[in-house]
């Protein structure tokens, strides 16, 4: 059977109303907006042009990435600059038909700089408030821990975090894998959950002891959802657990192709082989230069994904999401609609 032309599946993907799980609001900050921030924030950048900042992107592993993605982040100063930095991304979910979403955001990179805990998440509260009502994107908020920070840190700024919890819905754990398993979070991951927040981790792509991380992630922490999580391929246990604990894997298909050089579509196939819930997110895209759509069509294009398995992908993203059964049921009821 012949495929359908590239048109005609750009506007399925855009009809298909999703849900993204994997996406760090910092990592949605534009080249144009680090400009507009440093000017009214009085900063002076090393690159004279948002082209020259773009240029710069030359990834080739998670710390090359790491190394530019935080130094981006120095012009966010103000509430008023994490409410942008929401509202802009929100802004173009909303015009991909995203219609939910459970960004994540890194307030350890922020309070080392000397900002305050209370500027970052009210800003980014405020932004969600105003998306939900103007563009009816709906979200629920998930603060992450820096992972080469110290575990007393991540204690330090979970307990920051119990005056908001209405404003939060889970935890997750980023930044530099190696050596920083998910072991040594154990005890603020088992706080969060007395607290009543869902448990996440990332276990990025080919790192070091990564299926020992995932296991952890498993049998330690019993997370309820894990980050990227491709490498469970590598051992039908893991795999074999995952799916029979019904857990979400939040793959980024384009990151991926910037950090380890594969897209990894003949992966994500395999996971919904093995009924695995498998999900697509953009992950960083201001830096990776594509959000959601971008995602979906780079598979369709590159591994030559049907309607089929975009759908099933995108319905997976909806049923391990950490919203209510009954928002699942109104979400899931839109997306059969698509043709």
């Amino acid at each position: 059977m012949q495929a359908p032309p590239r048109e005609s599946m750009l506007d399925f993907v855009q009809q298909l109303p999703k849900a993204e799980l994997h996406v760090h609001l910092e990592g949605t900050l534009e080249p144009e907006h680090i400009f507009s921030l440093a000017k009214r924030n009085g900063i002076e950048l090393v690159y004279k042009t948002p082209e020259e900042v773009v240029a710069a992107y030359d990834f080739h592993d998670l710390p090359s990435f790491l190394s530019i993605y935080y130094a981006a982040m120095d012009v966010l100063r103000t509430e008023d600059d994490f409410y942008e930095l929401a509202m802009h991304y929100f802004q173009r979910a909303a015009a991909q038909n995203v219609v939910y979403v459970e960004p994540f955001f890194d307030p350890q990179a922020h309070t080392s700089r000397g900002i305050a805990f209370d500027t970052v998440i009210n800003g980014i509260a405020r932004a969600q408030q105003d998306a939900a009502a103007s563009l009816g994107v709906e979200s629920n908020l998930i603060m992450c821990f820096l992972r080469d920070m110290s575990a007393e840190s991540a204690a330090e700024h979970l307990e920051m975090a119990v005056g908001h919890l209405d404003k939060l819905i889970g935890v997750g754990l980023d930044s530099d894998e190696k050596d920083n398993p998910p072991s040594k979070f154990a005890e603020v991951f088992a706080r969060a959950r007395d607290l009543g927040l869902k448990l996440t981790m990332h276990c990025d792509v080919n790192q070091k002891d990564i299926l020992e991380h995932i296991g952890e992630c498993l049998d330690l922490i019993a997370v309820d959802r894990i980050d990227h999580g491709v490498n469970a391929l590598q051992d039908d246990a893991l795999c074999t657990e995952i799916a029979r604990r019904g857990l979400g894997l939040t793959v980024c298909p384009v990151s991926n192709r910037f950090v380890v050089q594969n897209l990894t579509g003949n992966e994500i196939r395999d996971m919904l082989a093995r009924g695995m819930k498998a999900t697509i997110n953009s992950d960083d895209p201001a830096y990776f230069r594509a959000y959601m759509n971008e995602n979906l069509m780079a598979l369709v294009e590159d591994a030559d994904f049907t309607k089929d398995e975009l759908m099933t992908l995108t319905r997976n993203a909806f049923e391990v999401s950490w919203m209510s059964d009954e928002r699942k049921t109104d979400y899931l009821e839109r997306l059969e609609q698509v043709q």
